[in-house]
């Protein structure tokens, strides 16, 4: 009998549930959903891996290669934000793609790679892509410190090998002199 009221009360109400996925569900504009990198703004700094709670985005450095890669695996994001937030150039846009269901663990996963920067003065590799190089050669040409821009400019483009050395002869040279 219970059964029987029921069946009326919901014919009086309507249909309660959304047609999904037939017709598509609409999400709020600030809804949270997939991280999405624009590659063509990200420099690599890994501020966005540091940042992540979850552990899904990963940066990597292969100096024999020559490149910084990016990895993000969405079955571990938890869409916190953390990444969108800490992104010095805002590469990273929170979009509101919220069906991420994939049959493959790949196709969950996104790459991206950057080109390392090389030293100065033996041609290795830095520790930060080109384009993070470029970044912060623009920024200090704008800052009040342009003044001495060219001495920064050199440290900017060595390892951490040859700045070392290069710090060390130039306190040597100080002590003496």
């Amino acid at each position: 009998m219970a059964f029987i009221k029921l069946i009326e009360h919901s014919s009086r109400r309507g249909v309660a549930t959304h047609p999904y996925p037939e017709k598509p569900f609409e999400v709020d504009e600030l809804y949270r959903g997939k991280p999405v990198l624009d590659a063509s703004a990200c420099i690599g700094c890994g501020a966005c891996a540091n940042a992540c709670p979850a552990e899904t985005i990963k940066v990597e450095t292969d100096y024999g290669k020559g490149v910084r890669r990016w990895t993000i695996y969405y079955g571990r994001c938890i869409f916190c934000a953390r990444c969108q937030e800490v992104c010095p150039v805002n590469a990273i846009e929170l979009s509101r793609e919220f069906e991420l269901a994939a049959k493959n663990r790949e196709d969950l996963t996104v790459v991206a790679e950057f080109k390392l920067g090389s030293c100065a003065k033996c041609k290795g590799y830095l520790d930060v892509s080109i384009r993070h190089v470029e970044l912060a050669q623009k920024l200090l040409e704008r800052s009040e410190i342009a003044n001495i821009m060219q001495e920064l400019a050199r440290y900017m483009v060595m390892c951490l090998k040859c700045k070392r050395s290069f710090f060390v002869e130039k306190l040597g040279e100080a002590t003496r002199g």
